[in-house]
């Protein structure tokens, strides 16, 4: 087997189980493998380390499968790991544990579940599948095949479009792998809601199956209050306001297409029509015309694009987080909540709580943090992987 050699003191976090291995601990490489093909990782002294998959164009050169000497990496191996993903989650497709109840849920989450690159989603009787590593695309045709045979399911759809793709040196892909699928949207269920989700176009695999347990704490804030969501997409928070019993709610986002399925996601359910508001425009700009017109809101829900997909964007972000959170916090009425959430992977938690704290010192105003939110359980974050753990949120009270 092809294998890859690392410099003198480089094996540290391959010790404790962290799944990647950076271009620039890697000394050599023995063999020729093709991308995604795997290899053995090697200390400088020629002791295993790991079982990874290689990836030549990306600056994570590896990514480990297996920490055991023992387990070859085919078939079974891959098999064994999706039956283990998929239980884990069956609770919650059940309703039968602690998560919110849903018909669409995550069934992979990579890295997290050892499967790294591998993003699995189902969205009632379809799964919908991302291949973002080299190592996930060489076995990609296994996967699917497996994914099959263990859910029981017949279709397929692949969304492999994030820009993390072509730093592994492949283009984009959308399509259906499996199968076959009825017209986009179709409707799932979340927590007795129901939500019509475009999988061919819709952002990442077409909901963001990561807010579900936020969005239920949203719902269970929102009765009699006039509430403002920004970044509304679909209308996932706005949908369950109404439901909580908003007294209003502004749906803003930059995308007509979205704020149309997100009128759509109201009628579906059956909310009342005259009490929900959308908004075309730019959220930063249309806060400041908020301020500038003393609008004001009792809950303001901030739910943004990644602002820093790494560490090197993430100064940049900051005056982006501290921006949209400062004029929030403004247009609070005393009492008023702020639901604020970070998706960045360069930005952790302790940093977006001080960005959060300055942009109320700056507001002028006094807050105080109620909940600290996060991705739902079907995102679960591994011990040694801590970038599984990309979504932040807080809840804000404005001092009365």
């Amino acid at each position: 087997m092809p294998s890859l050699t690392l410099k003198p003191g480089r094996e540290k976090s391959i010790l404790r189980r962290h799944p990647w291995i950076f271009s620039g601990a890697v000394a050599g490489v023995d063999g020729d493998p093709a991308p995604g093909a795997t290899v053995d990782l090697l200390s400088s002294k020629g002791d295993f380390l790991a079982r990874a998959a290689f990836s030549p164009s990306s600056q994570i050169r590896a990514r480990a499968w297996t920490f055991d000497p023992a387990e070859p990496v085919e078939a079974g191996f891959f098999r064994r790991r999706i039956r283990t993903a998929i239980a884990a989650r069956s609770p919650f497709l059940s309703g039968e544990g602690p998560g919110v109840r849903s018909d669409a849920l995550r069934l992979i989450h990579a890295e997290s579940d050892g499967l790294p690159g591998l993003i699995v989603d189902r969205y009632g009787e379809a799964l919908v599948l991302q291949f973002l590593t080299a190592g996930s695309e060489f076995w990609k045709e296994t996967l699917a095949d497996l994914l099959l045979e263990e859910t029981g399911l017949t279709t397929i759809y692949e969304r492999s479009d994030a820009d993390v793709r072509e730093l592994e040196g492949f283009q984009p892909r959308c399509g259906l792998l499996r199968g076959h699928i009825s017209p986009s949207p179709f409707a799932i269920t979340e927590n007795n809601l129901r939500f019509n989700v475009d999988i061919a176009t819709g952002h990442k695999t077409g909901f963001y199956l990561d807010q579900r347990g936020n969005r239920q704490r949203v719902r269970e804030f929102a009765a009699g209050r006039d509430v403002l969501d920004c970044f509304c997409y679909t209308g996932g928070f706005t949908v369950n306001a109404l439901f909580g019993g908003a007294k209003s709610v502004l749906s803003v986002d930059s995308s007509a297409e979205a704020l149309a399925l997100c009128r759509e996601n109201v009628a579906l359910n059956d909310l009342p029509a005259e009490n929900h508001t959308t908004l075309e425009g730019d959220v930063f700009h249309l806060l400041r015309k908020f301020r500038d017109g003393a609008r004001s809101f009792d809950l303001v829900v901030l739910d943004p694009p990644k602002f820093a997909p790494t560490a090197a964007q993430v100064e940049k972000a900051a005056r982006g987080y501290k921006d949209i959170n400062l004029l929030a916090f403004k247009l609070l009425r005393p009492g008023g909540l702020l639901a604020t959430f970070s998706c960045s992977g360069g930005v952790d938690a302790a940093l977006f709580q001080k960005i959060v704290a300055s942009a109320a010192l700056d507001a002028g105003v006094e807050a105080r943090i109620l909940e600290r939110l996060s991705q739902a359980p079907d995102h679960p974050v591994a011990l040694s992987f801590p970038e599984g753990e990309y979504l932040k949120g807080l809840v804000c009270q404005k001092a009365g």
